[in-house]
Parts: structure tokens; C-alpha cells; sequence
């Protein structure tokens, strides 16, 4: 019998694909969760979700947040687009 194999990460979700950008985006600018939520009017609790992807942004928070963290909302985006063009994302519903 041939050894099993373990089976495959699932791919994450498009949101959760956002999520791990805002994260790393968070992290470079050197701002807590906390901090985040405060300067952008959003909450720790918010930010936590969006980054753990149980939540998508708005494009409105979208601009709140890279406006916090220093960069354009383009930004943003252009690192998302980046990951999902790299695969292994998949798109609920």
C-alpha cells in the first residue's frame, strides 16, 4: 500500500487574499491593529477581521486605510492584483 500523502492546503479566498495584503502593508508601516483602527476610524476588531479575511474592505475603506498607512489606494490594489495573478486563490460563490 503506498504511503498516503497529506492533503493539500486549500487555496485561501479572495478576501482572505486581501486580507494578507493589508496585513503585510500594516506591518511594513510598523502600526498595530489597534493603531490601524484608531487612525483609519475603524477598530482593532475590524481590522483583525479584514486581515484574517472574514470581512472585504469597501473600496471607500480601502482609500481610508492606505491613506493610514502611507501609500495610494492604487497600491493596494496593484499588490493584490499581484497575488491573485500568481494562483492559488479561489472565488467564493
Amino acid at each position: 500500500m503506498a504511503p498516503r500523502r497529506p492533503s493539500a492546503r486549500p487555496r485561501p479566498s479572495f478576501q482572505q487574499v486581501v486580507g494578507l495584503v493589508l496585513r503585510e502593508v500594516r506591518e511594513e508601516a510598523g502600526l498595530s491593529q489597534e493603531r490601524l483602527g484608531h487612525d483609519a476610524g475603524s477598530g482593532r476588531t475590524y481590522i483583525s477581521q479584514l486581515e484574517r479575511g472574514e470581512r472585504g474592505p469597501s473600496l471607500k475603506t480601502v482609500f481610508r486605510l492606505a491613506s493610514k498607512l502611507g501609500l495610494s489606494a492604487t497600491e493596494i490594489v496593484r499588490r493584490i492584483e499581484a497575488e491573485v495573478d500568481r494562483g492559488g486563490y479561489r472565488f467564493e460563490g
